[in-house]
């Protein structure tokens, strides 16, 4: 069933609180809060589409897995000034008393 999120009409007419209620899609919409019974209006709400740019799919293209499929190096901070290898190949450590590499 689908979440909706309402707000608290004020006496003044400005929106109030905002609160959230699970429905199924054929109820009808609320008019007054379940619990103080003051007016209130459904609030539109944008869809969560979850799309080449989303987060879960950034997650997986820059996954260790994934880079070192590719043919990435990926290193993580450690300490000052020193790196470890966390995907691909490699030295297994980049830091100041490491040999520059060319």
């Amino acid at each position: 069933m689908p979440t909706y999120v309402y707000e608290i009409i004020n006496d003044d007419g400005s929106p109030g609180e905002i609160f959230e209620v699970v429905q199924k899609m054929t109820d009808s919409p609320l008019e007054t809060h379940p619990e103080t019974g003051r007016s209130v209006r459904r609030v539109i709400q944008p869809p969560n589409i979850a799309g080449q740019w989303s987060e879960s799919a950034t997650k997986r293209t820059l996954s260790d897995k994934n880079l070192t499929r590719l043919g990435f190096s990926k290193y993580e901070r450690t300490d000052k000034g020193r790196f470890e290898r966390r995907a691909g190949s490699g030295p297994r450590t980049i830091g100041p008393d490491q040999p520059a590499l060319r």
